[in-house]
This record gives C-alpha cells, structure tokens and sequence, in this order.
C-alpha cells in the first residue's frame, strides 16, 4: 500500500481503505481461482495495482464516462480504475466465468457500485463506451477488430475515445508497424511516471479508430 501513497497522496479515506483491502481480498480468492501467479501476489501492489493505475497519469475520467476492460482477468485494470474514478462507470469482461467471478467478488466486497462484470466475449457486447482499457491481452490489430464496435462516436475527453491498452516496449513498434495508417497511436513509457525497475520495459499504448 504504501507505494500507492507515494504516487497518489491525496486519495479519499474511502479510497486509501479500499486499496489497503485489495491485499486480503486477492490473496483470498488466489487461493481458490488463481487469477495472480502465486509468486506475483507478493508483489500486487506494483505489478498490478500502480500497474493499471498508470492510466490516471495521461487521462482524467469524467463523471458518467463509461469504460470497458477488456480481458480484466481478476480484475485489471478495472478495478484500481474504479477506486480511482468512483463516477466513471466500468463494465468488467472476461470470456473465462471463474476469472470474472473473482473480479465480481472483489467489487462486491468493495462496494463498488460503479462496477459491473459480465463474463462474455467482446464481439457480443451491444453497449458503446467512451474507451475500452485492455492489459495483456491481444496485439493491436486484434484489439482493434474486437473493439472499433464498442467505441462511442461522441467524446467527452481531452482525447478522442479509443482503446488504451497495457503493453510491454519490446515487440510495441513491430506491432505497431502492422497497423493501418488511419489510426492515430501514441505511446507513453511508464518509466516517465514510476521509477520502479519493473516499468522500465512497460507502456501505455493510445489507440483511436
């Protein structure tokens, strides 16, 4: 917890209680649904909650926005998401039931009410977002086809809507040189926000269509 109190210092009490609770509450369900290597737990707050919490640093949510995460798996980045952004509503999907469940129970727990979770594919979605946030999930192109009918055409934000993703630098140009001239991208490395070793190699990855 207390790497989230050194990049955001000025969280709600309600805010700093629900991180301290994420703890307990994955290590919890990690026994029963491994959504977190068993190794990695050890290492929630950085690797998964500073993680997908790294999109606050480029965007602010407004109010009423609507945000889909695809792929959350236990729920990431969606639920710091929430935490962070208590009126930006955020749809939670994942096609594996039991990955969505632990998601579920986390935002119940939380009371999270701003957090619905449905265990469904993407290109069964009928609902339009402002942006859909994906972290480790598919290439670039493949997000995109399993995306472009989820995004809004009105915006509301600095930025056009789109897709934000989580990625890795290492093969981000290759991938990014497979994509169509007409759409925008725009990389931010992590490392401009966190100094921790563990975001050197990671990016956020701004995808409008």
């Amino acid at each position: 917890m207390d790497i989230i109190s050194k990049y955001f210092s000025s969280l709600s009490e309600a805010q700093k209680k629900h991180f301290e609770q994420l703890d307990g509450l994955y290590r919890e369900w990690n026994e029963q649904i491994n959504v977190i290597s068993r190794k990695d737990i050890e290492n929630l707050y950085t690797n998964h909650i500073l993680h997908s919490l790294a999109l606050t640093r480029v965007l602010t949510l407004k109010p009423a926005a609507k945000v889909l995460d695809l792929g959350t798996g236990g729920g990431f980045p969606g639920i710091p998401l929430a935490i962070m952004f208590p009126e930006t509503n955020f749809m939670l999907v994942d096609s594996i039931a039991k990955k969505i469940k632990v998601a579920g129970e986390v935002a119940l727990a939380l009371e999270l009410d701003n957090v619905r979770v449905r265990a469904e594919r993407a290109e069964n979605i009928k609902e339009k977002f402002d942006f859909v946030v994906t972290r480790a999930v598919a290439t670039a192109d493949k997000l995109i086809a399993w995306s472009k009918h989820l995004i809004s055409t009105k915006s509301q934000h600095a930025l056009p809507n789109g897709i934000w993703a989580y990625k890795g630098l290492t093969n981000l140009e290759e991938e990014l040189a497979l994509l169509p001239k007409s759409v925008y991208t725009e990389v931010f490395p992590l490392k401009d926000f966190f100094e921790e070793e563990f975001f050197e190699t990671k990016a956020l990855l701004y995808l409008q269509i």
